[in-house]
């Protein structure tokens, strides 16, 4: 039988109200269509009350069977009322075995007229045929009850009026048969009639706010799982490492970037791995006593991880204490902590990062600046030298040339770092790495001053995708950097080619502070006092940008320590 309702199927619910876990955009929007309003039948106890009711049934048909045949036997029963009785027995146990709850907006449904009606057809005649002086005027309480709690008001009414139509029948019948019958009989049927009407309009007002009070529940319970699904993809996609933790120690909820800070990739309930850490132990303890303190805290802590290192985070706890139930105590929950961790490391790279950024664009307004009064300053100079001078007067025209084209090629570094292109802006051409590469240290030594460079090609044929001018300042960039951090007196530069597709350049020097060699390709890093540091940090970006990488490693040559550049190239064709 299908699901009932216990109100009538015209009845509009009005939206459930946005609670503190119901977001508003989970509801029904003004133009939607309203739900029905939900009653007990709508709920997964109304199956069961089905089910308890159909057993009440078979026992009431059992009791009746055995009753007419007990009277049968004695004489005071009709063979005719023992066969009703009989089948009603079998029908009953049919329905309960075979039948299903019928549709609670059809009242003349097969659900219907297989339980309802015929316990009342049965009922009525074995009251109005009745040989002895029992009553079985009570027994019309169990189809008033079932139509009223998994049914529509109507069908409710319509059962009682339906039972108290048999009672006054056979109070009329009684009196027209057996003439002198006291008068009382219609006072008690109309009595008896009232309290089915009043049994049925209020199981059934009972049972529809049960339903709307059950089917609001689940509704409840969707949206809380559906909040706690959200909240759960937007605390797992967090680069902050979240942790809840109880009273007890107990872990709650823990995202995969504090699982990786802990130590493991393993973030999945009931968190076992988790807590056999080294660093549990000390995180518990805080966030312990963070809630017997009962108020947000913060502190950086030194975790060990299970590499053996350190890691320093900074930890920060806001103590959720929920509000007891005066109602259930029993049902109340402990406080718990939230807790924010996150790498120092990682803060200080962010904040670094943030520097930098208003530096550059500061540095980029400045420079802008400087050009125009700096090519006015090269062009003077320029004038004063075609004069002729005295010796020292052309030393100081040199000494001004030359730091006019160092500032020259500062503000060009730093105008180049503001106007990177986030890609190339087409296909980057193929270039012959040997060829390029021996073009442009041409080039670069025909400059005073540069030292001459031990090219050692040894990737012929070998093709790369490079735009011709940034590769040019890529390798530029390198070859300054070597001739300015090459020892006094040991002024020596290396590049050399490889297959597949590398490049290196190297010269001699003794190992870099750790303080720059963390930073070194970051701008305005240099351990040299004379160079802007952005030199390495634009050739890294744009050797990124054509899927190349730059890096930097301590290399020994010739039984001298140096430094190597070695820039590997993506994209690259080898024949080879």
């Amino acid at each position: 039988m299908g699901r009932n309702t216990a109100a009538s199927p015209k009845a509009e619910a009005s939206p459930p109200e946005p609670s503190a876990f119901a977001p508003s955009w989970f509801l029904p929007s003004p133009g939607q269509p309203r739900p029905k309003s939900p009653t007990h039948a709508d709920t997964p106890s109304g199956a069961r009350l089905w089910t308890w009711l159909m057993g009440a049934r078979l026992v009431v048909a059992m009791g009746l069977f055995a009753l007419q045949a007990v009277a049968y036997v004695h004489g005071t029963a009709s063979l005719w009322l023992l066969g009703l009785c009989g089948a009603y027995l079998v029908a009953t146990a049919a329905v309960l075995r075979w039948s299903r709850p019928a549709r609670s907006d059809a009242y003349w449904a097969p659900g219907w007229a297989l339980t309802l009606w015929v316990d009342l057809t049965v009922f009525g005649l074995l009251q109005t045929f009745q040989l002895g002086s029992f009553n079985y005027a009570p027994l019309f309480v169990l189809p008033v009850l079932l139509a009223s709690v998994l049914g529509p008001l109507l069908l409710a009414l319509g059962s009682a009026a339906f039972a108290t139509l048999f009672l006054l029948f056979d109070a009329f019948t009684g009196d027209v048969f057996r003439p002198g019958q006291p008068t009382t009989t219609y006072v008690q049927g109309a009595i008896t009639g009232g309290g089915l009407f009043l049994v049925a309009l209020l199981a059934n007002q009972l049972a529809s706010r049960l339903g709307r009070e059950q089917a609001q529940a689940r509704l409840n319970r969707a949206l809380a799982n559906a909040e706690a699904q959200v909240n759960q993809l937007i605390v797992t996609g967090l680069s902050e490492g979240v942790m809840v933790i109880d009273a007890r120690g107990r872990i709650w909820h823990a995202n995969p970037a504090a699982c990786a800070m802990l130590g493991t990739l393993d973030a999945t309930p009931p968190y076992e791995r988790l807590q056999r850490l080294p660093a549990w132990p000390l995180l518990s303890a805080w966030a312990r006593s963070v809630i017997q303190i009962g108020r947000d805290e913060q502190c950086e802590l030194t975790l060990p991880t299970p590499q053996g290192e350190a890691q320093h985070v900074l930890l920060r706890a806001r103590v959720a204490r929920p509000e007891p139930d005066a109602s259930e105590p029993a049902a109340s929950i402990d406080a718990v902590c939230v807790v924010f961790m996150e790498n120092l490391r990682d803060i200080e790279t962010r904040v670094r990062n943030e520097k930098l950024a208003a530096m550059g664009r500061v540095s980029a307004a400045v420079a802008h600046e400087i050009r125009n009064p700096l090519a006015a300053i090269a062009q003077a100079n320029a004038l004063l030298a075609e004069d002729a001078l005295s010796p020292v007067q052309q030393r100081l025209i040199q000494m001004i040339g030359q730091n006019a084209r160092r500032l020259g090629r500062t503000v060009d570094d730093i105008l180049d770092v503001a106007k990177l292109p986030a890609r190339p802006a087409a296909q980057a051409p193929s270039l012959p790495l040997d060829d390029t590469a021996a073009a442009i240290i041409h080039d670069w030594q025909q400059h005073p001053g540069n030292p001459q460079v031990a090219f050692a090609p040894a990737a012929p044929g070998v093709q790369v995708r490079f735009d011709p001018e940034h590769l040019r300042r890529v390798l530029m960039n390198l070859l300054d950097n070597a001739r300015q951090h090459a020892p006094a007196g040991l002024l020596r530069v290396e590049v050399s080619t490889h297959s597949p597709a590398t490049l290196e350049v190297w010269n001699p020097g003794p190992p870099l502070p750790a303080q720059v060699a963390q930073h070194l390709f970051e701008p305005f890093t240099s351990s040299h006092s004379r160079s802007s540091g952005l030199g390495l940090y634009l050739s890294r970006e744009l050797c990124q940008r054509y899927g190349a990488e730059l890096s930097h490693q301590p290399t020994e040559r010739h039984g001298t320590p140096g430094h190597a550049f070695v820039l590997r190239f993506g994209g690259s064709a080898d024949p080879h």
